[in-house]
């Protein structure tokens, strides 16, 4: 469905730190750092991190939100904190089980530290 995700950064080495820890909570490995840019892979996925190519600053995505899977609630809390604790902010309320149209989930979100929406989560089975 796509081949990549790719988030602005104003700052690589805050921005590194912040999805190292993150993606480490997930099971994922450090990115891999060319120049402005950051490159994640893990089960089959890419996640790009960069400066604007056409160097205006980096803004997020009004009413986007990036999905990230987890393994189960704990791997949810787990990169939630990690992310927290690198520089992202915990935004829509506490972790927790949620109703969506697609059945339960547990989910958490934040933003990274340049403001981008990420939505941390997990299936879970239906009651």
């Amino acid at each position: 469905m796509y081949t990549h995700i790719m988030v602005g950064s104003n700052d690589i080495a805050r921005s590194k730190a912040f999805y190292d820890a993150l993606f480490g909570a997930l099971g994922g490995q450090a990115g891999m750092q060319n120049g402005d840019r950051i490159l994640y892979r893990h089960n089959g996925a890419t996640f790009i991190v960069t400066r604007p190519i056409d160097g205006q600053p980096a803004t997020p995505a009004n009413g986007g939100t990036i999905g990230l899977g987890a393994a189960d609630p704990a791997q949810v809390a787990a990169a939630h904190a990690a992310g927290v604790a690198h520089g992202g902010t915990a935004i829509e309320g506490p972790l927790g089980e949620r109703q969506t149209g697609l059945g339960p989930a547990y989910l958490g979100y934040l933003r990274d530290p340049d403001g981008n929406k990420l939505c941390l989560g997990c299936r879970l089975p239906a009651a």
